[in-house]
């Protein structure tokens, strides 16, 4: 019994991490644990520890004195909403949660766990990065999960929850996984720290403005999802999970549904009569999509451009939509990045596509050119080709240019090409055309602006329209907006079992 007895203390031990002293000071912070984090993630009763015993080798600057079994990281699996899922949880009350060579043995251990077994891994990241005391070999483990990060990128889904600091080389294992969350006013990423960039820039910046939540979700795009609060951050966690298969190999879990009537009537007056007035596109995913079923990504980055998960008679879809009310919905370097990556994720784990379509072209300047939105532009057509999951396209209205071509047109594989009948599929607007077009004649009129605007009439009333296009094959049918979802539960149907053969290869060689 007093072999038991010794064990049971170590687990109490175990489970108490860096002592009662630190739990206080993280929920202080508004933090919870990394037992408590798991405990909201998991299902109840799930959740199997594994190297809950595990204690750090160190024996340098008095390291040998503070041994704490788990060595600042929680690792096991489990299941939510019944589906198994593999976990690490850094624990911050152990030395600030830094990485030491046992916590990345940890890490690795369950990470080959599930590509073994095809199931999602989830990183709840709450770190104060490498663990000095032990030098390279606390970098030597950074660099062994970032490996395993890139063995495991389209084979499982890897989702990271950033919980509190994030800095220096830990950031590269959440920016390699597919999805990146992150919580406002207590969870950061960067590179380098605020004392650093003063030292080197001069410039004065808080954590906060320099890698919070808000920063990472607004303006560089790093995080997919800023959540207001932990609980908060781990529902959409669980929600994520759901539209999501385990592995490459599978499909996504497909939620009970009866096909009623599916008309939309509103979609019938959804576009504006004027051309250049905007409208919300999200109104048009949330008429086309099962009730609530949306869930957009990057909300806050490029919002020029909507993407996200989304259900269909049941079955997960993913959006990419251009969005007339930000930008006029034009494609800039953002955007494309935003929406490349996307598609990148949904064909990787056999995520079906819609592409919504309203796009003038190209944002214009020498901002764009200079930081190179000819090879960003190309993320997102190189994307859409060479998907291979069954990809839907409607026109709503604007099908401008290049961008027409790069918005998954009949050209570059898209299998179904649909139009409504406020589809303008031309090669630049009307205005701009007329100007070229009829330079000379409206040159020598006498009245040049009324002769412009009826060679802008003359041409819109050629091309800005979707039957040229339907006349070609290019567009399968022009349909009436209020059949749209009906239409694309009946083609998403027909392509379940879409097969695609890509040439051999070893993999492409996407515009960086």
């Amino acid at each position: 019994m007093d072999k038991l007895h010794i064990l049971k203390e170590k687990m109490a031990q175990a489970q108490l991490g860096g002592g009662q002293k630190r739990i206080d000071s993280q929920h202080s912070k508004g933090k919870l644990t990394a037992r408590e984090r798991i405990q909201l993630l998991m299902d109840e009763g799930s959740f199997e520890e594994i190297g809950m015993l595990v204690t750090h080798r160190s024996r340098d600057f008095g390291m040998e004195k503070e041994q704490y079994p788990g060595d600042g990281v929680v690792t096991g699996y489990g299941t939510v909403n019944g589906r198994l899922v593999y976990v690490f949880s850094q624990d911050f009350t152990v030395f600030g949660g830094s990485l030491s060579e046992t916590h990345a043995e940890k890490i690795c251990k369950i990470m080959d766990l599930a590509m073994q077994n095809g199931a999602p891994v989830i990183g709840l990241n709450d770190s104060g990065g490498a663990r000095i005391q032990e030098g390279v070999v606390s970098l030597g483990g950074y660099a062994d999960i970032f490996y395993r990060n890139v063995q495991a990128s389209g084979v499982i889904p890897q989702l990271s929850a950033v919980m509190g600091p994030c800095a220096g080389g830990a950031v590269y294992s959440p920016a390699i996984t597919d999805f990146i969350l992150m919580v406002e006013h207590s969870s950061y990423m960067f590179v380098t720290g605020p004392n650093v960039v003063k030292t080197v820039t001069h410039e004065t910046v808080t954590s906060e403005e320099l890698g919070g939540a808000q920063t990472h979700a607004q303006k560089s795009g790093v995080t997919h999802f800023s959540c207001e609060n932990e609980v908060a951050c781990i529902e959409h966690l669980k929600q994520l999970l759901s539209y999501m298969p385990q592995n490459c190999e599978e499909d996504a879990p497909v939620y009970p549904y009866e096909v009623g009537n599916e008309s939309r009537p509103g979609l019938n007056d959804i576009i504006p009569e004027n051309p250049n007035q905007p409208y919300d596109i999200k109104e048009v995913i949330e008429a086309v999509a099962d009730s609530d079923s949306f869930l957009e990504v990057h909300k806050d980055y490029a919002e020029n451009i909507v993407v996200g998960f989304a259900r269909l008679a049941g079955r997960s879809i993913g959006i990419v939509a251009n969005q007339p009310a930000a930008m006029a919905g034009v494609l800039d370097i953002n955007s494309s990045k935003k929406g490349a990556r996307f598609v990148r994720f949904c064909d990787a784990f056999n995520i079906p596509l819609l592409v919504l379509v309203d796009v003038p072209g190209f944002l214009p300047g020498t901002d764009q050119e200079w930081n190179g939105i000819i090879t960003n532009g190309a993320k997102l057509l190189f994307a859409l080709s060479e998907a291979t999951v069954p990809k839907v396209t409607v026109i709503t209205r604007k099908a401008y240019g290049g961008a027409y071509d790069v918005m998954n047109s009949k050209h570059i594989g898209a299998d179904l090409n649909y139009a409504w009948p406020t589809a303008e599929i031309a090669v630049m607007g009307a205005k701009g055309a007329a100007e070229i077009i009829f330079k000379k004649e409206i040159a020598e009129a006498e009245d040049h602006d009324a002769k412009w605007k009826e060679k802008e009439l003359e041409y819109t009333e050629k091309f800005a329209n979707p039957y040229g296009a339907a006349a070609r094959g290019f567009i399968d049918e022009v349909i009436v907006p209020d059949t749209t979802r009906e239409k694309l539960i009946r083609g998403f149907r027909m392509l379940e079992n879409k097969v695609a053969r890509m040439p051999r290869k070893k993999h492409d060689n996407i515009p960086l």
